[in-house]
């Protein structure tokens, strides 16, 4: 792998440039980390035939705007190695690129899913800004072509890119209009006045009660994450890697149904994200009770292990969640992004929690979704993610040399993206769906989840020596809904 702290000689008019540009912010750093060196890579599956060249031509006019996307990475040798932004010339060529490929392949589906996975096995150099996006022009099952952006996290997190997404798409619908930009709705409260002093009293007591409250659980939240930090380990599972640094990622995917996912959310009184936790653990629970019968049988979890709880007791299984640390719930616009002095600014403006996993078999599938509000519940009620975003930039501030990176000690790493709430068409081509995922981390499994339209695309991002047999855990999820959904039902 290259190395990140390479210096890179700017030259401009035949003399080195002597302008430093803004430094790269904490959390930016962070993503170049020896062990958690990230790149984002989005899949994205056009629901029509393309043609690579206007979709290079689209490219060239859109992604080379943004300040992020022209420039380099540069180590600044005067200021301790500390990275900076320098602005460049994008040269397209070595951005877009276009493989001639066999249209009569036998297994294209498989082409392109190795053809992704060995994205994670390179890097991008340094004396070119960090991105870059194939075109495949193949047809598979899902899709008549596939485009894949690969982006260095350090140019921007999730909401980022899905904000850049849908400033350079159109309504499919209305090829006029940009797509409806999916935010989250805050709630106003209750703005009723308190006409007595006994509710005056009462309504005082329960917010010096949920004060009391936040201030434990965050206490409690923060000693756990530095105890996990330094020695806590989660329990030894076949999902949880046994060795660390980053290594090269197999990237599969499975659809489900929005509107059974907002069925059982308003049969039980949760959020979507409750849902998609609970399914989540239901799948988990269902791929390791086969893993363990097969270590404990010595077969595969097919043989007599199957049909009962093979499962430890009481298993510490946590992932590491990551958090939009804006003000502001789900995606914003781009122009909203790059503003000066916006609050929704771009970049990393992430943190992440410990968020415990139920694995255990329950005889009622919907006790995986009340176990996922309830800890959900539970982790609003705490500042946990702002104190650790805190730390993170405290530390890399005055520390810029240090290579602790996400914490290893956890099972699986979690995340959940807003996508689109329309079809979209993206250089002028409808798009059939959107699968953005992550590479670089230690943990074995990376589970993105985003929607689109009213579909749910579950992105699983694999460490194979771990975790041999994806597909199976994506079975899993299919499964885990629909039991969740008869159950609802």
């Amino acid at each position: 792998m290259e190395s990140v702290m390479k210096p890179i000689r700017i030259m401009k008019n035949g003399r080195e440039e002597e302008d430093g540009g803004e430094p790269l912010s904490p959390m930016s750093r962070l993503f170049h980390k020896p062990d958690s060196n990230f790149y984002i890579i989005a899949m994205l599956g056009f629901a029509a035939p393309i043609s690579p060249d206007v979709v290079k031509l689209h490219i060239a006019r859109t992604f080379p705007k943004h300040p992020r996307f022209s420039s380099l990475q540069v180590v600044d040798e005067k200021n301790g190695g500390e990275l900076r932004w320098v602005k460049t010339e994008v040269n397209i060529d070595n951005h877009v690129i276009i493989p001639k490929l066999d249209p009569n392949m036998d297994s294209p589906d498989k082409f392109v899913e190795d053809y992704v996975s060995n994205l994670s096995k390179t890097t991008i150099s340094m004396s070119i800004p960090l991105w870059d996006f194939h075109v495949l022009e193949v047809k598979t099952s899902e899709a008549e072509a596939t485009a894949v952006l690969r982006v260095h996290h350090s140019i921007g997190d999730g909401i980022s890119l899905m904000s850049l997404l849908l400033s350079c798409s159109r309504q499919v619908s209305d090829p006029e209009s940009l797509p409806t930009i999916p935010t989250a709705r805050k709630s106003n409260g209750s703005k009723k006045n308190n006409e007595s002093l006994l509710g005056f009293l009462r309504f005082l007591l329960i917010k010096l009660g949920l004060l009391v409250l936040l201030c434990w659980n965050t206490a409690v939240d923060v000693v756990m994450f530095v105890l996990t930090y330094l020695f806590l380990n989660d329990t030894a599972n076949p999902l949880k890697a046994q060795r660390l640094g980053p290594s090269a990622r197999r990237f599969v995917h499975t659809t489900l149904s929005f509107d059974d996912v907002k069925l059982v959310k308003n049969a039980m009184a949760a959020t979507v994200n409750d849902v998609l936790v609970g399914v989540t653990q239901a799948a988990l629970s269902r791929y390791l009770n086969r893993k363990y019968a097969g270590i404990e049988d010595g077969d595969t979890g097919r043989g007599k292990g199957r049909g009962k709880n093979n499962l430890p007791k009481n298993i510490r299984f946590r992932a590491t969640c990551f958090v939009n640390m804006r003000p502001f719930s789900g995606i914003q616009t781009f122009e909203e992004m790059i503003k000066k002095g916006s609050k929704a600014k771009w970049g990393n403006y992430i943190a992440y929690l410990l968020f415990p996993f139920t694995i255990a078999l329950r005889d009622n599938p919907l006790d995986y979704v009340r176990d996922a509000k309830l800890n959900s519940d539970r982790k609003k009620a705490s500042l946990e993610a702002k104190c650790i975003y805190f730390m993170a930039r405290l530390l890399l501030k005055f520390y810029p040399t240090m290579t602790c990176g996400f914490p290893t000690q956890t099972s699986i790493c979690y995340s959940n993206v807003p996508g689109p709430q329309e079809q979209i068409s993206f250089c002028g081509y409808p798009l059939a769906f959107i699968a953005p995922s992550c590479c670089g981390q230690p943990n074995a499994l990376f589970v993105h989840i985003v929607s689109y339209v009213n579909k749910i695309k579950i992105i699983l991002a694999v460490d194979e020596t771990i975790i041999p047999d994806p597909y199976q855990l994506c079975d899993d999820f299919q499964i885990s809904l629909k039991l969740i959904k008869d159950a609802t039902l």
